[in-house]
């Protein structure tokens, strides 16, 4: 018979081996967008002009992009993994978000829209980890939660009359359309997506993104 502490420490270990089968399983899981061509050939850019950059580490950083859909499971699951890459690796890679709301999430593109609109304030990156803390309470809705992504804004302190009329700006969306695009010119096809030194990474354990970027930094790609 198990004593107390064993039977918790079973329970821990069960819920622990869930969680990492739950998160391997969505990023297997993710549904495809086709993506035309490769990178290499489209003369697209990894990195845009108006790409929203995180962490500058410097000319002799390793640049690490990610395209993301705010609404992904599979992002979410690796919103911590990214958030403790970028404090540990500080100084030593530049990390840049791209958007890539996929089309089966009803809300992904308004919440892209919303991190928009808060960038024009220079407020992206609140809003970039309010939506990721809070993906339990709206993904997977099937009615519209810009009045929720709204509140956020309120809630960071933004200029409310800017940030609704760059929601209703037909640019910000078309800012948000243009990664979209230019992701699938890259071959971009799911979220995440990352380029770990301009080269597009093949997701298949959860370590695969430290491990690329620890090649990186050692001349290893």
């Amino acid at each position: 018979m198990k004593t107390p502490v064993k039977a918790t420490l079973v329970t821990l270990a069960v819920v622990v081996v869930m969680v990492l089968v739950a998160i391997i399983y969505a990023l297997v899981n993710q549904n495809p967008t086709p993506a035309p061509g490769e990178g290499s050939s489209t003369g697209t850019s990894v990195v845009g002009e108006s790409s929203h950059v995180l962490d500058d580490g410097g000319p002799d950083a390793v640049t690490v992009v990610e395209f993301l859909d705010f609404e992904c499971e599979a992002c979410g699951a690796f919103y911590p993994i990214v958030e403790d890459i970028r404090e540990r690796y500080a100084g030593q890679i530049t990390y840049v978000v791209r958007y890539f709301p996929l089309p089966g999430h009803f809300n992904s593109k308004n919440a892209a829209i919303a991190a928009e609109a808060a960038a024009q304030q220079d407020r992206f990156e609140d809003m970039y980890h309010r939506l990721f803390e809070t993906q339990a309470e709206w993904g997977e809705a099937q009615e519209s939660r810009a009045e929720l992504f709204r509140g956020f804004a309120e809630q960071l302190g933004l200029d409310m009359t800017a940030y609704d009329a760059a929601v209703a700006d037909p640019a910000t969306t078309e800012r948000v359309e243009l990664d979209f695009n230019e992701g699938r010119a890259l071959g971009v096809g799911s979220t995440p997506t990352f380029f770990v030194g301009g080269e597009k990474l093949e997701l298949q354990t959860l370590n695969d993104l430290e491990d690329a970027i620890a090649a990186a930094l050692s001349g290893g790609r």
